[in-house]
């Protein structure tokens, strides 16, 4: 065990087992008290590696993660303090892989429930090592103006009451962690502050004990006087006691031994701690408090003359010259989180992403405000989340059933067509299913799969104005544009698209109006006059009946039918639908254990 100060204003940590909050508390406490460099070196995390970004002031920076204890003390040699947030289950097995590392020299476990088998294990390797464990079942420990680890002292607002920020000449040592927030607090009141204040942890078997740190403070020249705050159960005190009788503590300790309201109860309490229970009269608050009395300690008469009995110790130190008050300083502001000061309304900050299809906030998702329990409890399919998520509101069945029809029909056109080619050569080539699926959309354009908008612009535009097919047509080709919707490198006059068909008849059979649809099919009559292969193709199919579906549903002003038009909601139907094919492709190709295409040499015209 360590015979002097643990911590000091260059103390660095290894923090295994990432909690973003304790690790920026510490790192607050750094910045409050001046320090220079950041008191968290390194964050372990098993089976992660890279940076987490925190805040060190108004800096953000960045601290390395490690997925290994041993590399982590290889990279960061100066920090000897190892915080340990792992659970019960893992805490003894990380504690001991940390102790065996010849860096690290204070241990701080967090988790309660450790075994006591390997808590025992962890003390006699430590004490064999001279290395300091605190814990288990602790929140830590503090030096006033230098180091604290991990919740330890809680927020800020309670950290700057009790004047944490500065060291003062009381050291103090307690079993609990949430009455040391509250010594910390008293003993500001009437001392000029705390030193140094550990919570050694409330199991039976804790890593280091009252007595330990009780001696550790008696050689910090720094700190005046001792505050201990013990409990009921186990025989920890009376170490401290054999010190005293021993003479080996020269300075002031004012002690209690909480419990006394034990002896009000029939059958023995468990209270909270592992170690809080009464074992026998020795083990009592009572006992331990006359003990520690007879032994020199200064003990008040109850818990309530606890502040007073520390404030006249104090004082007659001050009296006796031993004691100069530490002058009061003023710490500097802690900037304040963007998300607190939103929520306490004290900033307004822009948001980034603007969002009104869907949300994620509540109990359950929405999409276009409709509860997804609705969407199922209703039954639902693909094309009415379509209608949600892409047109914010709920089509007629009939519509969505169009939408599906189309994505059915426009899945997959065999494996030659260029998107699923691309696909089927990058599948082989070993790249996986995301790549492979990204290759074939790509080739989705004009050419390709992309007309469904075009055909749906040109039509809308024609058949407004009045345009007869021989005008379009012939206006269209003045232009030197294609007539995007018509012509197939297959299908023709005599073999015309079946796709087509089952579309055209699904919508004169629903649709309330299909007027878009009659003039493309009265531009495909006039283009087969040029061309036996000018037939309506299943884009331009698709493109005019979507525009009849738009228009005829009495759900869309003109304003919005134009603007999806624009947008490219059409060619997202062809994109979603035809990602159904690719992924087959993908699959198919996968499963098949195809190797690398090469194109054969006879396919191609090599010329100069």
């Amino acid at each position: 065990m360590a015979t002097g100060q643990l911590f000091s204003r260059t103390t660095q940590a290894l923090f295994y087992n990432y909690k973003q909050l304790p690790i920026q508390r510490m790192l607050d406490f750094d910045f409050l008290c001046g320090r220079e460099t950041p008191s968290v070196a390194g964050i372990i995390n098993p089976g992660s590696e890279g940076f987490q970004k925190l805040f060190f002031g108004q800096e953000e920076i960045a601290i390395p993660v490690h997925s290994a204890i041993e590399a982590a003390c290889a990279a960061h040699p100066t920090a000897d303090v190892f915080i340990n947030f792992a659970s019960f289950r893992s805490a003894a097995a990380s504690s001991m892989a940390a102790l065996k590392q010849p860096t690290i020299r204070v241990v701080a476990i967090i988790a309660e429930g450790v075994p006591e088998s390997d808590t025992k294990q962890l003390i006699a390797y430590a004490r064999a090592n001279n290395k300091v464990v605190i814990g288990p079942a602790t929140v830590g420990g503090i030096q006033a103006g230098a180091f604290k680890i991990g919740d330890t002292a809680g927020t800020i607002d309670n950290i700057i009451q009790c004047k944490l920020y500065r060291p003062g000449s009381v050291g103090f040592v307690s079993k609990s962690g949430g009455m040391s927030n509250e010594l910390y607090n008293t003993i500001a009141r009437v001392t000029d502050g705390i030193y140094e204040g550990i919570a050694i942890g409330g199991d039976v078997f804790p890593g280091s004990t009252l007595s330990d740190h009780v001696l550790r403070f008696n050689n910090i020249p720094q700190v005046k006087m001792m505050v201990v705050l013990g409990e009921l159960g186990g025989r920890d005190e009376y170490s401290l006691v054999e010190a005293l009788k021993q003479g080996k503590i020269s300075k002031p300790v004012v002690a209690w031994v909480s419990g006394t309201c034990a002896r009000l109860f029939k059958s023995e309490v468990q209270f909270g701690h592992a170690g809080a229970k009464s074992g026998g009269e020795l083990e009592s608050a009572q006992a331990k408090n006359q003990a520690l009395k007879d032994a020199g300690a200064v003990v008040p008469t109850s818990f309530e003359a606890f502040e007073a009995t520390i404030k006249e110790t104090f004082d007659k130190l001050v009296e006796e010259g031993k004691v100069t008050p530490v002058k009061e300083i003023t710490p500097p502001p802690i900037p304040e989180d963007l998300s607190s000061a939103i929520k306490s309304g004290k900033v307004r900050a822009p948001t980034h992403i603007i969002s009104t299809i869907s949300d994620d906030r509540g109990e359950e998702p929405c999409y276009a405000g409709v509860p997804m329990s609705s969407i199922i409890e209703k039954g639902f399919g693909v094309g009415d989340v379509i209608s949600l998520l892409w047109f914010k509101r709920s089509l007629p069945r009939y519509c969505t059933q169009f939408i599906e029809i189309c994505i059915m029909l426009c899945a997959d056109h065999g494996p030659c067509v260029s998107g699923a080619h691309n696909t089927i050569v990058t599948a082989r080539a070993g790249k996986d299913l995301v790549s492979s699926l990204v290759s074939g959309l790509l080739t989705i354009g004009p050419r390709f799969g992309g007309a469904i908008d075009d055909a749906a612009r040109y039509f809308k535009d024609a058949h407004d104005r009045g345009l007869t097919p021989y005008e379009f047509v012939e206006s269209m080709k003045k232009k030197g544009i294609r007539v995007p919707g018509i012509g197939h490198r297959i299908k023709n006059r005599d073999n015309k698209d079946k796709r087509v068909e089952l579309l055209q008849k699904f919508a004169r059979t629903h649709f309330p109006s299909v007027k878009y649809m009659e003039y493309a099919v009265q531009v495909e009559t006039y283009t087969l006059t040029k061309a036996n292969n000018l037939v309506l193709n299943v884009d331009g199919a698709i493109g005019s009946l979507f525009l009849d579906l738009l228009a005829g549903s009495g759900m869309f002003s003109k304003q919005e039918i134009d603007e999806i038009v624009e947008i490219g909601y059409l060619n997202g139907l062809f994109v979603l639908a035809r990602s159904i094919g690719l992924i087959g492709h993908t699959f198919d190709q996968k499963r098949l254990k195809q190797p690398l295409y090469r194109h054969p040499w006879e396919d191609v015209l090599y010329t100069k």
